[in-house]
Protein backbone atom coordinates (compact mmCIF):
# COMPACT_ATOMS: atom_id res chain seq x y z
CA UNK A 1 0.00 0.00 0.00
CA UNK A 2 1.52 3.28 -1.13
CA UNK A 3 0.84 6.66 0.50
CA UNK A 4 0.18 9.47 -1.97
CA UNK A 5 -1.20 13.01 -2.20
CA UNK A 6 -3.68 14.35 -4.69
CA UNK A 7 -2.24 16.67 -7.31
CA UNK A 8 -5.28 18.91 -7.57
CA UNK A 9 -6.26 21.13 -4.65
CA UNK A 10 -10.06 21.26 -4.51
CA UNK A 11 -11.06 24.50 -2.75
CA UNK A 12 -7.39 24.67 -1.73
CA UNK A 13 -7.39 21.22 -0.05
CA UNK A 14 -5.19 18.33 -1.14
CA UNK A 15 -5.96 14.85 0.14
CA UNK A 16 -3.57 12.19 1.38
CA UNK A 17 -4.55 8.69 0.35
CA UNK A 18 -3.33 5.13 0.01
CA UNK A 19 -3.87 2.99 -3.05
CA UNK A 20 -3.38 -0.72 -3.56
CA UNK A 21 -4.55 -3.49 -5.86
CA UNK A 22 -5.95 -3.35 -9.37
CA UNK A 23 -9.34 -3.82 -10.99
CA UNK A 24 -12.64 -1.98 -10.48
CA UNK A 25 -12.36 0.96 -8.12
CA UNK A 26 -13.36 0.92 -4.45
CA UNK A 27 -13.12 4.03 -2.30
CA UNK A 28 -13.34 3.82 1.51
CA UNK A 29 -14.26 6.80 3.73
CA UNK A 30 -13.36 6.88 7.41
CA UNK A 31 -15.20 8.33 10.39
CA UNK A 32 -14.61 10.62 13.38
CA UNK A 33 -12.50 10.14 15.40
CA UNK A 34 -10.51 7.99 12.98
CA UNK A 35 -8.52 8.23 9.78
CA UNK A 36 -7.72 6.13 6.73
CA UNK A 37 -6.23 3.37 8.91
CA UNK A 38 -9.80 2.51 10.00
CA UNK A 39 -9.82 0.22 6.94
CA UNK A 40 -6.44 -1.46 7.29
CA UNK A 41 -8.09 -4.84 8.00
CA UNK A 42 -10.46 -4.44 5.03
CA UNK A 43 -8.00 -3.43 2.32
CA UNK A 44 -5.87 -6.60 1.96
CA UNK A 45 -8.79 -8.85 0.98
CA UNK A 46 -10.65 -6.31 -1.18
CA UNK A 47 -7.48 -5.29 -3.03
CA UNK A 48 -7.04 -8.83 -4.33
CA UNK A 49 -9.79 -8.04 -6.84
CA UNK A 50 -10.06 -4.24 -6.85
CA UNK A 51 -8.23 -0.94 -7.04
CA UNK A 52 -8.69 0.29 -3.45
CA UNK A 53 -8.27 3.96 -2.53
CA UNK A 54 -8.47 5.08 1.10
CA UNK A 55 -8.16 8.84 1.68
CA UNK A 56 -7.90 10.97 4.76
CA UNK A 57 -10.83 13.36 4.57
CA UNK A 58 -10.37 17.14 4.57
CA UNK A 59 -9.04 18.22 7.94
CA UNK A 60 -7.98 14.70 8.95
CA UNK A 61 -4.80 12.66 9.08
CA UNK A 62 -2.25 13.80 6.53
CA UNK A 63 -4.73 15.71 4.36
CA UNK A 64 -4.76 19.50 4.30
CA UNK A 65 -6.18 21.41 7.26
CA UNK A 66 -7.09 25.03 6.62
CA UNK A 67 -8.66 27.67 8.83
CA UNK A 68 -11.71 28.09 6.60
CA UNK A 69 -15.41 28.70 7.15
CA UNK A 70 -16.68 25.26 8.22
CA UNK A 71 -20.10 25.79 6.63
CA UNK A 72 -18.46 26.31 3.22
CA UNK A 73 -15.38 24.12 3.35
CA UNK A 74 -15.99 21.26 5.81
CA UNK A 75 -19.61 20.20 5.33
CA UNK A 76 -20.73 17.08 3.48
CA UNK A 77 -20.92 18.87 0.11
CA UNK A 78 -17.40 20.25 0.50
CA UNK A 79 -15.98 16.90 1.60
CA UNK A 80 -17.80 15.34 -1.35
CA UNK A 81 -16.16 17.81 -3.75
CA UNK A 82 -12.73 16.64 -2.61
CA UNK A 83 -13.66 12.97 -3.04
CA UNK A 84 -15.23 13.63 -6.46
CA UNK A 85 -12.08 15.52 -7.43
CA UNK A 86 -9.92 12.56 -6.39
CA UNK A 87 -12.11 10.16 -8.39
CA UNK A 88 -11.69 12.39 -11.42
CA UNK A 89 -7.97 12.91 -10.96
CA UNK A 90 -7.33 9.17 -10.74
CA UNK A 91 -9.66 8.42 -13.66
CA UNK A 92 -11.61 5.90 -11.61
CA UNK A 93 -14.97 6.23 -13.34
CA UNK A 94 -17.75 4.73 -11.24
CA UNK A 95 -16.66 3.46 -7.83
CA UNK A 96 -18.01 1.28 -5.08
CA UNK A 97 -18.13 3.81 -2.26
CA UNK A 98 -18.04 2.65 1.34
CA UNK A 99 -18.21 4.66 4.54
CA UNK A 100 -19.26 4.76 8.17
CA UNK A 101 -19.89 7.62 10.59
CA UNK A 102 -19.14 10.92 8.79
CA UNK A 103 -17.77 8.87 5.89
CA UNK A 104 -21.25 7.44 5.43
CA UNK A 105 -22.81 10.90 5.29
CA UNK A 106 -20.23 11.99 2.72
CA UNK A 107 -20.74 8.84 0.61
CA UNK A 108 -24.49 9.48 0.62
CA UNK A 109 -23.97 13.10 -0.43
CA UNK A 110 -21.83 12.01 -3.38
CA UNK A 111 -24.36 9.36 -4.43
CA UNK A 112 -27.11 11.97 -4.28
CA UNK A 113 -25.24 14.85 -5.96
CA UNK A 114 -22.98 12.91 -8.35
CA UNK A 115 -24.72 9.62 -9.14
CA UNK A 116 -22.56 9.32 -12.26
CA UNK A 117 -19.59 8.54 -9.97
CA UNK A 118 -21.16 5.81 -7.82
CA UNK A 119 -21.57 2.19 -8.85
CA UNK A 120 -22.79 1.06 -5.43
CA UNK A 121 -22.79 2.11 -1.78
CA UNK A 122 -21.75 0.09 1.28
CA UNK A 123 -22.54 2.20 4.33
CA UNK A 124 -23.12 2.04 8.06
CA UNK A 125 -24.98 4.57 10.22
CA UNK A 126 -25.79 7.36 10.31
CA UNK A 127 -28.54 7.12 7.73
CA UNK A 128 -31.43 9.47 7.04
CA UNK A 129 -34.80 8.82 8.64
CA UNK A 130 -33.84 9.47 12.26
CA UNK A 131 -35.76 12.73 12.40
CA UNK A 132 -36.62 14.26 15.76
CA UNK A 133 -36.05 10.95 17.53
CA UNK A 134 -32.51 12.25 17.94
CA UNK A 135 -33.90 14.68 20.54
CA UNK A 136 -35.09 11.87 22.81
CA UNK A 137 -33.41 12.04 26.24
CA UNK A 138 -31.54 8.75 25.80
CA UNK A 139 -30.18 9.90 22.44
CA UNK A 140 -29.10 13.26 23.79
CA UNK A 141 -27.11 11.50 26.52
CA UNK A 142 -24.98 10.15 23.65
CA UNK A 143 -24.89 13.15 21.32
CA UNK A 144 -23.69 15.74 23.88
CA UNK A 145 -20.32 15.95 22.12
CA UNK A 146 -21.84 17.57 19.01
CA UNK A 147 -22.93 20.58 21.05
CA UNK A 148 -19.61 20.60 22.94
CA UNK A 149 -17.75 20.73 19.63
CA UNK A 150 -19.43 24.05 18.86
CA UNK A 151 -17.72 25.72 21.82
CA UNK A 152 -14.32 27.41 21.74
CA UNK A 153 -13.87 25.86 25.19
CA UNK A 154 -13.67 22.48 23.46
CA UNK A 155 -10.60 23.40 21.42
CA UNK A 156 -9.06 25.28 24.36
CA UNK A 157 -9.24 22.15 26.51
CA UNK A 158 -8.31 19.53 23.91
CA UNK A 159 -6.52 20.89 20.84
CA UNK A 160 -2.75 20.44 20.95
CA UNK A 161 -2.92 18.79 24.39
CA UNK A 162 -1.80 15.24 23.67
CA UNK A 163 -2.84 13.78 27.00
CA UNK A 164 -6.27 15.38 26.69
CA UNK A 165 -6.59 14.18 23.09
CA UNK A 166 -5.77 10.64 24.18
CA UNK A 167 -8.30 10.66 27.01
CA UNK A 168 -11.02 12.28 24.88
CA UNK A 169 -10.64 9.95 21.90
CA UNK A 170 -10.24 6.90 24.13
CA UNK A 171 -13.66 7.65 25.62
CA UNK A 172 -15.34 7.41 22.21
CA UNK A 173 -13.38 4.41 20.94
CA UNK A 174 -14.18 2.53 24.13
CA UNK A 175 -17.77 3.67 24.75
CA UNK A 176 -19.01 3.47 21.14
CA UNK A 177 -17.48 0.09 20.32
CA UNK A 178 -19.03 -3.33 20.86
CA UNK A 179 -18.43 -5.61 23.84
CA UNK A 180 -15.65 -7.51 22.06
CA UNK A 181 -13.51 -4.51 21.17
CA UNK A 182 -11.25 -2.20 23.15
CA UNK A 183 -8.71 0.08 21.42
CA UNK A 184 -5.14 -1.05 21.93
CA UNK A 185 -2.43 1.26 23.20
CA UNK A 186 -0.93 1.12 19.69
CA UNK A 187 -4.23 2.27 18.20
CA UNK A 188 -4.44 5.14 20.67
CA UNK A 189 -0.81 6.05 20.00
CA UNK A 190 -1.61 6.34 16.30
CA UNK A 191 -4.73 8.42 16.91
CA UNK A 192 -2.77 10.80 19.13
CA UNK A 193 -0.11 11.11 16.42
CA UNK A 194 -2.71 12.40 13.95
CA UNK A 195 -5.13 14.25 16.28
CA UNK A 196 -2.56 15.53 18.79
CA UNK A 197 -0.60 18.21 16.86
CA UNK A 198 -1.75 21.79 17.32
CA UNK A 199 -4.70 22.51 15.05
CA UNK A 200 -5.41 18.87 14.16
CA UNK A 201 -8.24 18.25 16.62
CA UNK A 202 -9.77 21.64 15.81
CA UNK A 203 -9.75 20.79 12.09
CA UNK A 204 -11.40 17.42 12.76
CA UNK A 205 -14.39 18.98 14.51
CA UNK A 206 -14.99 21.53 11.74
CA UNK A 207 -17.46 18.92 10.41
CA UNK A 208 -19.68 19.53 13.46
CA UNK A 209 -19.18 23.28 13.34
CA UNK A 210 -20.42 23.14 9.76
CA UNK A 211 -23.76 21.81 11.00
CA UNK A 212 -23.06 18.44 9.39
CA UNK A 213 -23.36 16.32 12.55
CA UNK A 214 -26.21 13.89 13.01
CA UNK A 215 -28.26 16.11 15.31
CA UNK A 216 -28.39 19.01 12.86
CA UNK A 217 -28.69 16.75 9.81
CA UNK A 218 -31.48 14.62 11.28
CA UNK A 219 -33.59 17.61 12.25
CA UNK A 220 -33.17 19.22 8.81
CA UNK A 221 -33.80 16.18 6.61
CA UNK A 222 -36.99 15.72 4.59
CA UNK A 223 -37.85 12.62 2.53
CA UNK A 224 -37.31 13.22 -1.20
CA UNK A 225 -39.84 12.50 -3.91
CA UNK A 226 -39.65 8.78 -4.78
CA UNK A 227 -37.85 9.46 -8.07
CA UNK A 228 -35.28 11.61 -6.24
CA UNK A 229 -34.11 8.90 -3.84
CA UNK A 230 -30.51 7.70 -4.00
CA UNK A 231 -30.55 5.26 -6.90
CA UNK A 232 -27.25 3.42 -6.44
CA UNK A 233 -27.59 -0.14 -5.09
CA UNK A 234 -26.95 0.28 -1.38
CA UNK A 235 -25.93 -2.19 1.30
CA UNK A 236 -26.52 -0.92 4.83
CA UNK A 237 -24.46 -2.57 7.57
CA UNK A 238 -26.18 -1.77 10.88
CA UNK A 239 -24.36 -2.70 14.11
CA UNK A 240 -26.05 -4.23 17.12
CA UNK A 241 -24.20 -2.27 19.81
CA UNK A 242 -23.84 1.26 18.42
CA UNK A 243 -25.08 3.51 21.27
CA UNK A 244 -25.52 6.40 18.83
CA UNK A 245 -27.76 4.65 16.30
CA UNK A 246 -30.17 2.01 17.67
CA UNK A 247 -31.50 -0.49 15.18
CA UNK A 248 -35.06 0.80 15.37
CA UNK A 249 -33.81 3.91 13.57
CA UNK A 250 -33.37 1.81 10.42
CA UNK A 251 -37.13 1.85 9.73
CA UNK A 252 -37.20 4.63 7.12
CA UNK A 253 -34.30 3.72 4.84
CA UNK A 254 -36.65 3.03 1.93
CA UNK A 255 -37.86 6.63 1.96
CA UNK A 256 -34.38 7.82 1.00
CA UNK A 257 -32.88 4.92 -1.01
CA UNK A 258 -34.44 3.27 -4.05
CA UNK A 259 -32.54 -0.03 -3.76
CA UNK A 260 -31.25 -0.68 -0.25
CA UNK A 261 -30.52 -3.95 1.52
CA UNK A 262 -30.22 -3.95 5.31
CA UNK A 263 -27.74 -6.30 6.98
CA UNK A 264 -27.42 -6.64 10.75
CA UNK A 265 -23.93 -6.72 12.23
CA UNK A 266 -24.33 -8.72 15.42
CA UNK A 267 -21.95 -8.19 18.36
CA UNK A 268 -20.50 -5.09 16.69
CA UNK A 269 -20.38 -1.46 17.80
CA UNK A 270 -20.00 1.88 16.03
CA UNK A 271 -16.52 1.34 14.54
CA UNK A 272 -17.80 -1.29 12.14
CA UNK A 273 -14.90 -1.53 9.63
CA UNK A 274 -12.48 -1.94 12.54
CA UNK A 275 -14.67 -4.33 14.50
CA UNK A 276 -16.15 -6.31 11.59
CA UNK A 277 -13.80 -6.02 8.60
CA UNK A 278 -14.99 -9.32 7.13
CA UNK A 279 -18.52 -7.93 6.82
CA UNK A 280 -17.18 -5.02 4.78
CA UNK A 281 -15.11 -7.33 2.61
CA UNK A 282 -18.16 -9.48 1.90
CA UNK A 283 -20.45 -6.53 1.15
CA UNK A 284 -17.92 -4.77 -1.08
CA UNK A 285 -17.11 -8.00 -2.91
CA UNK A 286 -20.81 -8.56 -3.55
CA UNK A 287 -21.21 -4.98 -4.80
CA UNK A 288 -18.32 -5.49 -7.21
CA UNK A 289 -19.96 -8.63 -8.57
Amino acid sequence: MTGMRSEAAIDGFRLAYERTGSGPAVLLLHGWPGDRTDYRAVVPSVSQAADVIVPDLRGFGESDKHAADPAREYNAAAQGRSIAGLIGELGLGQVVLAGYDIGSRIAQAIARDRPDLVRALVIAPPLPGIGDRILQPKAQQEFWYQAFHQLELCTELVDGQRDAVRSYLHHFWSHWSGPGYEPTSQRLDHLVSVYGPAGAFAASIAWYRAGAGSVAASLAERPPEPDQRIAAPTTVLWPEHDPLFPREWSDRIGEFFAAATLTWLDDVGHFSPVEAPDAYVAAITAALA
